[in-house]
């Protein structure tokens, strides 16, 4: 099959850079080649260039240029914030005294993994509920803050399902605990949805590259006013001293663009967005075998939409929906090769049949309504085809 003739709807795992972020660091990376920790003027020539990036993305998210740090993807973002809140906590406890951390329990797998890790370093995590549309339960939640919680984590925009988290209501119950930190994974938010975080109280907000038409191998940390991390990355004084390691200037660069377009792009592309969603909606609904996983907008993303075919594995499902030419992908990149069924939907549906055969269509504004009709053509092909492979299982 041409290359023309495929219709690529996995947007939510990567998303190709923008012909001007190519632009931008193809020449910043023919120019500007010196280190900008260097002390001479080509040194200072980069340094100014990384300065003028950092209060690009600033005034982009409405920060201060000394919040924004750069690191090499979304996943070390996440690491550091979360590593960087407790072991910092765990340093100034007295001996004996515990720390304690809050994660929901539907996170991508570079927060949810954290929490595993420290459970393991001896720290009490809760995980805290979602109801059946895979948002965060505010009663419930509220119920696991301890007077030792240090820090929870709560993503924008589920990476599965699309789910919107009531991030202001959270942030308002943060609030009311000045101790805690608010931890917020943005990846699948931003150009999507608005970003508002003084709003939400966000102390800690991550963001990816390649998630917005921007680089690979770059991703952002926001670490709003005084908060103290403790380093991941020893070494030079780069970053504020919070990232080790000489900086990627080119990327640097690509990264800012991408998020200075993603934010300027946003409400429009939401408005396109919306009615693809509207017209996707209409196939899956056209399915009676598919169930809907993905809640409606507003309490959903308008670019992601998850819907299962129980008692089909979900990664048959997507290769024969890739032989018709339409690419679409199961449960996080990062999760997918597992074969295990979606923790996310675990926590949403408590339905394992369900769980194991979820299908994540994930748009973009590029995309058009004829491609939407060709993808829903494809899905009941499909669900039509491999009906009797479910009949003979049960």
């Amino acid at each position: 099959m041409k290359a023309n003739d495929i219709i690529y709807a996995d947007y939510s795992a990567s998303t190709p850079p923008h012909p001007e972020v190519i632009r931008t660091m193809t020449e910043v990376m023919e120019r500007i080649y010196a280190n900008p920790s260097s002390i001479h003027e080509l040194g200072g020539q980069a340094d100014q260039l990384v300065l003028r990036a950092r209060s690009v993305v600033a005034q982009a998210l409405h920060v201060q240029p000394q919040e924004v740090i750069f690191t090499s993807g979304a996943t070390e973002s996440n690491n550091m914030a979360i590593f960087g809140v407790v072991r910092e906590a765990m340093r100034l406890a007295a001996a004996g005294n515990p720390v304690h951390a809050i994660v929901s329990a539907v996170e991508h797998p570079s927060v949810y993994a954290c929490y595993e890790q420290l459970k393991l370093e001896g720290v009490e995590v809760s995980i805290a509920p979602v109801d059946n549309n895979g948002r965060v339960d505010l009663k419930q939640l509220e119920q696991l803050i301890k007077p030792h919680t240090v820090i929870l984590s709560v993503m924008h925009v589920n990476n599965e399902t699309g789910a919107v988290q009531p991030l202001r209501e959270i942030g308002q119950l943060v609030a009311r605990y000045p101790k805690l930190v608010f931890h917020v994974d943005g990846v699948q938010g931003l150009g999507k949805l608005p970003v508002e975080l003084a709003d939400w109280n966000a102390h800690l907000y991550s963001l990816s590259g390649h998630k917005i038409h921007g680089p690979k191998g770059m991703g952002i940390l926001v670490k709003r006013g005084n908060l103290k991390l403790t380093p991941l990355i020893h070494g030079g004084v780069q970053e504020f001293g919070l990232r080790a390691g000489t900086s990627n200037v080119p990327g640097i660069l690509a990264m800012s663009k991408a998020v200075r377009m993603a934010v300027e792009a946003q409400a429009k592309d939401e408005e396109k967005l919306l009615l693809l969603n509207e017209r996707m909606l209409k196939h899956i609904h056209e399915i009676p075998e598919l169930v809907l996983n993905s809640p409606i907008c507003p309490l959903g993303a308008p670019h992601i939409l998850n819907a299962s075919f129980p008692g089909m594995k979900a990664e048959v499902a997507v290769h024969a929906m890739e032989e018709q030419g339409v690419i679409l992908s199961t449960q996080s990149a990062c999760s997918s090769k597992l074969h295990k069924p979606s923790r996310v939907l675990l926590a949403q549906t408590h339905n394992e049949r369900v769980a194991a055969s979820g299908l994540r269509i994930s748009m973009d504004a590029s995309m058009t309504i004829e491609q939407i009709d060709r993808i829903g053509s494809a899905l009941k092909e499909t669900v039509e085809r491999l009906k009797p492979l479910v009949q003979r299982e049960r």
